[in-house]
């Protein structure tokens, strides 16, 4: 199986992610366009990024500068599992991963990216913030879904054809997977749901979510899983699965708060 994953808004102050010596930091699919993106967004002012990502004037003022530092910091950068730093990446718990597991990570985990599109966790990236949803205007359309296309889905096929996966398991948001075409897309989707029950009321907590999100694909990579149907075991976090609130595409793991 494959596992997608959502980045992460919040960036590490001092990654660092200690690495096996049969491992390596590898170059992202998609760096070109990364490149390119970073090349339009350089253009933008703090304002603008304000205005696409609703965010602060001082974050804005942060990402203008690392935009302008985009080709000469390529140097600095870090392994997206040592940069990623948001509530997903407190679950996956990336820096006690054993060797096994990071191995089989790198080949099977992929992190959905604005920038970067389509990411293995040991792939060297530069600190950013630009979500998927941004309405960035390019040459090839007025959003980064228009600008990525099919791109993101064909290469995970790329991907599943080199490992033999059989299925995709959505661990990411809305947001990032939206980017994915299911029309160009090889593979069955299965999209995990972490739910809590409180007096009674079952939901969605978004920071459990990302949390659980995080621990299912480090379940998935610690033991190694192939089939979807061994996920249903994943006991994390307090979560067990739900089969009466499940369908084969959508399996509901409730957590009592």
């Amino acid at each position: 199986m494959l596992t997608v994953l959502s980045p992460a808004k919040r960036l590490a102050a001092r990654p660092r992610l200690d690495l096996p010596r049969g491992l390596s930091p590898t170059s992202p699919w998609f760096q070109n366009e990364a490149d390119e993106l970073a090349a339009v967004a350089r253009g933008l002012t703090a304002a603008d990024l304000r205005r696409l990502m609703h965010i602060s004037e001082p974050l804005a003022r942060l990402n203008v500068a690392r935009f302008a530092e985009f080709h000469e910091a390529r140097t600095a950068a870090v392994p997206a599992l040592a940069l990623f730093d948001g509530d997903t990446y407190t679950g996956l718990e990336a820096r006690t991963l054993d060797e096994d597991a990071l191995r089989w990570a790198q080949d099977r985990v992929c992190i959905l990216s604005g920038l970067y599109g389509l990411l293995r966790p040991l792939d060297l990236i530069q600190p950013h913030r630009l979500e998927m949803g941004t309405r960035l205007k390019t040459a090839r359309g007025v959003s980064l879904y228009e600008f990525w296309g099919d791109r993101i889905a064909l290469a995970l096929n790329e991907r599943a054809t080199k490992t033999g996966a059989r299925a995709l398991i959505n661990c990411a948001s809305a947001e990032y997977f939206s980017a994915v075409d299911l029309e160009a897309l090889s593979l069955p989707v299965i999209s995990p749901v972490f739910l809590e029950e409180r007096e009674g009321e079952r939901r969605i907590v978004s920071f459990w979510a990302k949390r659980a999100r995080g621990a299912m694909a480090r379940f998935i990579a610690e033991n190694r899983l192939e089939h979807p149907e061994e996920i249903l075991s994943f006991r994390a976090g307090g979560y067990a699965f739900e089969p009466d609130l499940s369908t084969d595409d959508r399996p509901v793991f409730l957590r009592t708060a």
